[in-house]
């Protein structure tokens, strides 16, 4: 398997855990809300930053591969669960699916056809692509 380790430690105690990726470093919490202590970003926070990201990305190298006069991407992503419909038993939850907002803001001097252009690259974006397929997560303790 090709690609970056990422590992992540935390104590027992608390939600705050520290997150180690190559040579960067970043501390990942839960919001007070939840039980946290708001140091870091949540994991779903986290989620949003990789899409987010991966999506600016690949649009703007699609564009400068065309030399569009794309100057600047913006990515607003908000993350809830929704209900889809009624409890399956009394007093029970109904089942929820995740769901994930995303604005694409393009800014620069784009054609109408540019704009449906990089809206279906951003719907390519690794990431985009990873989170929309079947994900296979081998878990095994050492």
């Amino acid at each position: 398997m090709s690609g970056n380790t990422v590992i992540v430690k935390g104590k027992s105690s608390s939600f705050v855990q520290d997150v180690q990726m190559g040579p960067h470093r970043l501390v990942a919490d839960e919001p007070l809300d939840d039980g946290g202590t708001d140091t870091g970003p949540s994991p779903y926070d986290l989620l949003l930053a990789s899409l987010g990201t991966c999506t600016s990305m690949t649009v703007s190298a699609y564009a400068r591969r065309k030399n569009w006069p794309l100057q600047s991407v913006h990515v607003q992503l908000k993350h809830a669960k929704v209900s889809l419909g009624e409890p399956v038993a009394e007093g029970g939850r109904a089942p929820q699916k995740d769901q994930i907002e995303r604005d694409i803001q393009l800014i620069g001097e784009l054609s109408a056809e540019q704009h449906e252009r990089l809206l279906d690259i951003a719907n390519r974006c690794p990431i985009h692509r990873t989170l929309t397929s079947d994900i296979i997560i081998n878990t095994r303790l050492v």
